[in-house]
């Protein structure tokens, strides 16, 4: 384990080693956007990093060419799908017109099983050595006996999966504090769960994208593009971190799906949190009971059951400030 200082973030530091990192996307939808700054700036140090996200995409059109295992496939600017919604698609796009490699990996909707056995071949075909786990949000990071969980079966999902692999740094981000407040989080459990994560030295710390950096230009340039190209579902969480990188502050809302809600969008939103994956991953009480899921439904299933099973919650609390 490397020694942490205060002149390079942790999660820098942990991933300083790898020369080629995995970033994918934890809970689905645009998920894998929010790992764009740091994809361009381990690019700027050198290192070989590839996309992916897990997919709420309809990947059965997908050509049988494009597959690389069962369970993971390579969409590029050319692979047929949904016109109206394809966040992998609509990614590769952009990524082409900047010269990037134009491929983002998708995993379709699975149990653990399935998807562990599909980021197994994934990291074999990349050959990578670190692989970051990104949500946008913070529902990733509650352990199962909040007052609320926000939507965390695909979350858990990817963070079981992940935490059953060997032999690969791994650790998840969170960019987008505040954001799940619309799904019922308490954001004072999140940061109750991260002074916890703290004691184990297993928090990552935090930092704030910098407005004026090639990081934010490409993150930005990136959802601007994506809002264009799908604008009957564009990303309610991307908008809102989009607009705090460039200084927007309280209601406001860049799409009309946030209508009609209260948003606080806010400079805390494009800052990313990170923690070690394993540690993370032995504290979330019920993910144990995910190992034999097969398909999604099951993951719902054993989430909404441990949901009706468990004790009082820990009530919902306010950040005293």
């Amino acid at each position: 384990m490397p020694s942490f200082h205060l002149v390079e973030p942790p999660l820098f530091t942990r991933l300083r080693g790898a020369s080629r990192v995995l970033i994918a996307g934890a809970g689905g939808g645009f998920d894998v956007y929010g790992g764009l700054p740091l994809a361009v700036a381990l690019e700027g140090l050198g290192k070989k990093v590839s996309l992916a996200n897990l997919s709420f995409s309809d990947l059965r059109r997908t050509p049988l060419d494009d597959w690389l295992a069962p369970g993971v496939a390579a969409v590029h600017p050319e692979t047929d799908g949904n016109d109206d919604y394809f966040p992998e698609r609509t990614l590769a796009h952009w990524l082409a017109s900047t010269d990037r490699e134009p491929i983002v990996f998708a995993f379709p909707k699975s149990g653990v099983r399935p998807l562990r056995a599909a980021y197994r071949a994934l990291i074999e075909h990349l050959d990578a050595d670190a692989l970051v786990l990104i949500d946008g949000g913070t529902d990733i990071l509650l352990r199962g006996d909040e007052a609320g969980l926000g939507t965390p079966h695909e979350d858990m999902t990817s963070l079981a999966a992940v935490a059953g692999l060997d032999h690969i740094t791994r650790v998840v981000v969170s960019v987008g504090f505040g954001i799940d407040a619309y799904h019922g989080v308490c954001h004072a459990h999140v940061l109750e769960n991260l002074a916890a994560l703290q004691r184990q030295n297993a928090y990552l710390g935090a930092f704030s994208i910098p407005p004026d950096s090639p990081e934010a230009a490409a993150y930005l340039a990136a959802v601007t593009h994506c809002l264009t190209e799908t604008p009957l579902r564009p990303s309610i969480v991307h908008s809102q971190i989009a607009d705090a990188l460039r200084g927007k502050f309280g209601d406001t809302h860049a799409t009309d799906r946030t209508s009609g809600t209260e948003l606080f969008v806010n400079p805390l939103m494009a800052m990313y949190l990170s923690v070690d994956l394993p540690a993370l991953a032995r504290s979330v009480e019920y993910l144990p009971l995910l190992e034999p899921t097969e398909d999604a439904y099951q993951v719902v299933q054993i989430i909404e059951a441990h949901l009706a099973s468990r004790p009082k919650p820990r009530p919902h609390s306010l950040i005293p400030h």
